[in-house]
């Protein structure tokens, strides 16, 4: 009927990308020591094309593109740095990385993105970013995070690893901020393999961050700033190529299965399915349902029920960052400090929304779950 197994996530990757790769290998010019190479170079402008920016700046990872952002705006020790805890730890780890302090806000419970309301009470004299973390595919509320900090010197980092053809009240995700960043890892809506991208219409920080992503040098062996080896490589840039030309489809795609999966699990009282704001589309990079009134031990059967049924359902996040061990032991934090982001911890689990699902394969999976709870 299907697949072996239902993956969470899941690369459109056929003949078009094997041919570019081809492509580049045979050309010898498999990366280049400035970072901007030909395809390198076609990829970024396709990509601030795509998002509506005035450029883009391709790095080797989402992670490398969150450091070069921070770097770039010139955050440091003993600035801090406003993020949510519910997300993946690259975005509290590139704030560390400069040596500066991550701060953690709590969540909205409608959109699992970083509150307002919460930024606003974390806020000081030191702050000198926050970043938003577009979860799941929901852009975040970043007007009115841009609000709060108008007037104050404090910097809107989008993080955008999960949002790209997303769109904020009319724009597409990658305009809206001053300094958005990207992931293209293999897990994402459209992927390079490893790979990410910075966006902006600031002249003087794509410039910057071109020179970070390259050792500081603005050309070659003329180190005017710290930098490292983030660059792209051809070879990723190629695959980004061709991925950007089938994302449209493939973002349709997700969408009509989100459509599907809601229709199907919207009678289930005992799910909070995800609510999408109004002045937003979500990129559906997952779909992420809510146990009601569950904890983390009947979440997690769940979970394991459905893969025995060959459903891929995850937990993104089942520990937040201020909890993993390392942020616990650093800061001393510990249970009830976010309480709206632990309570969706226990609550929360993901289901396969991506391109390649089949009919069938959506309604084997919905029904799983009817069946289950």
């Amino acid at each position: 009927m299907f697949k072996e197994f239902i993956r969470i996530n899941e690369p459109s990757i056929g003949d078009e990308e094997v041919k570019a790769v081809e492509e580049v290998l045979r050309s010898g010019v498999l990366t280049d020591k400035s970072g901007m190479g030909p395809k390198v170079t076609e990829f970024e402008k396709m990509f601030s094309q795509f998002v509506g920016a005035k450029y883009a700046v391709a790095v080797s990872s989402g992670t490398a593109a969150l450091h070069a952002a921070l770097m770039a705006i010139g955050v440091g020790p003993g600035d801090e740095v406003i993020v949510p805890s519910f997300t993946f730890v690259a975005t509290a780890e590139a704030v560390l990385l400069t040596g500066a302090k991550p701060i953690f806000a709590d969540i909205d419970e409608t959109t699992y993105c970083v509150s307002p309301e919460s930024v606003e009470e974390n806020l000081t004299r030191r702050t000198k970013a926050v970043i938003p973390v577009d979860l799941y595919g929901h852009p975040a509320d970043i007007d009115a995070i841009k609000e709060l900090v108008e007037g104050k010197d404090i910097f809107v980092i989008e993080d955008a690893a999960q949002s790209l053809g997303a769109s904020y009240k009319g724009k597409n995700v990658g305009s809206v901020a001053t300094i958005t960043c990207f992931s293209l890892y293999a897990s994402k809506n459209m992927t390079t393999g490893e790979g990410g991208v910075v966006t902006t219409d600031d002249e003087y920080y794509a410039q910057l961050l071109k020179r970070i992503r390259c050792h500081g040098e603005d050309r070659p062996y003329s180190v005017v700033t710290l930098g490292h080896n983030y660059r792209m490589t051809e070879i990723q840039a190629a695959i980004g190529v061709v991925q950007l030309k089938k994302l449209p489809k493939m973002q349709e795609a997700r969408r009509k299965n989100a459509e599907t999966i809601t229709e199907a699990l919207s009678k289930v009282e005992d799910l909070a399915l995800p609510q999408v704001s109004p002045d937003v589309q979500h990129a559906w990079h997952l779909y992420t349902v809510r146990l009601k009134k569950a904890n983390a031990a009947r979440r997690n059967k769940l979970v394991e029920k459905l893969r025995s049924k060959r459903i891929s359902a995850a937990v993104y996040y089942e520990t937040p960052v201020h909890l993993l061990q390392y942020y616990r032991e650093m800061f001393k934090s510990d249970r009830n400090m976010l309480r709206r982001t632990e309570k969706t911890s226990r609550q929360v689990l993901s289901l396969p929304v991506h391109q390649n699902l089949t009919p069938e394969e959506i309604e084997y999976m919905t029904q799983s779950l009817i069946k289950i709870l």
